[in-house]
């Protein structure tokens, strides 16, 4: 006769980067073995059964870096990497008196991104964004600027840029009143992207600013993303609609991307905790 599994308390914090909210479960205080990650994400993530979050980040110990952290969305689904969520990763770290680095370096699994203090807000070397199609991955050879991707019955000119993460950037006016429920999960889920993928939609304010709503893969519509802030900073400098340094206005704030002359792109912006607890899972 089996035994019924019993409930037990688990200590996590609320953080938000911009408005993109996280649960963040703490795997060096904690032992988190026994938890199935993706079940754990979907119950904590949920925003009427659970605490509420865009994403579930786990901080654990690395053997090649200070840190290593694991990015859930709120279907369950993990993913590579989170600009805002690796803001708030570091601003727990420090916060906690975990490191007393200005600069840390997290393994992820888009690899080990440095994130920087800075001006009382983190900044965090992305990396070099991917522009090769296939490595993004999308199903097309060579860069993949304005493809004409037809939904339904719009067309839309789609640029393709990873952050460790895929995204389809496209260029429109008026995003405030764009249908992004409607068409977001279907880009989303189009064949061209084997991996399904990120989706922006981006109004050019001007030379150095730019307006982002964002249909994040696995989660729908968030205030913020800032691997999508990166993309869109990179697609309207690649466009020529931009200069290489913009900052994007998201429903949660803004961000400063800086696609700098070594190929690196630099994102800065705040990290928040929002409050601690425990829920029983």
């Amino acid at each position: 006769m089996s035994r019924e599994r019993r409930s037990f308390p688990l200590p996590f914090a609320k953080m938000q980067g911009t408005g993109n909210d996280f649960v963040l479960l703490d795997g060096i205080k904690n032992n988190l073995d026994d938890l199935d990650l993706t079940a754990t994400a979907k119950k904590l993530c949920d925003r009427r059964f659970g605490i509420g979050a865009d994403q579930l980040l786990i901080l654990l110990p690395s053997q090649k870096a200070d840190f290593r952290m694991l990015i859930f969305n709120a279907d369950g689904s993990q993913v590579q990497m989170c600009g805002n969520g690796i803001r708030c990763l570091a601003k727990y770290i420090w916060d906690g008196g975990l490191s007393g680095k200005e600069t840390l370096e997290i393994e992820t699994l888009a690899g080990i991104i440095k994130p920087m203090r800075k001006d009382g807000q983190v900044r965090v070397d992305m990396g070099v964004p991917q522009l090769e199609g296939r490595k993004i991955p999308v199903d097309l050879d060579g860069r993949v600027i304005d493809y004409p991707l037809k939904v339904e019955d719009a067309v839309f000119p789609v640029t393709c840029v990873s952050m460790g993460n895929p995204h389809a950037v496209i260029f429109i006016e008026g995003v405030d009143g764009f249908p992004l429920a409607h068409y977001g999960p279907l880009i989303e889920n189009n064949p061209l992207f084997p991996e399904r993928t990120n989706v922006e939609f981006v109004e050019v304010l001007g030379p150095r600013e730019i307006k982002m709503r964002v249909w994040e893969r696995g989660s729908g519509e968030t205030l913020a993303c800032g691997t999508g802030a990166s993309a869109s900073g990179v697609a309207s400098a690649l466009k020529g609609l931009t200069e290489r340094s913009v900052k994007v206005r998201l429903r949660g704030g803004g961000l400063d991307i800086d696609w700098a002359g070594d190929g690196h792109l630099y994102m800065t912006g705040p990290a928040e905790e929002v409050f601690r607890g425990e829920i029983l899972i």
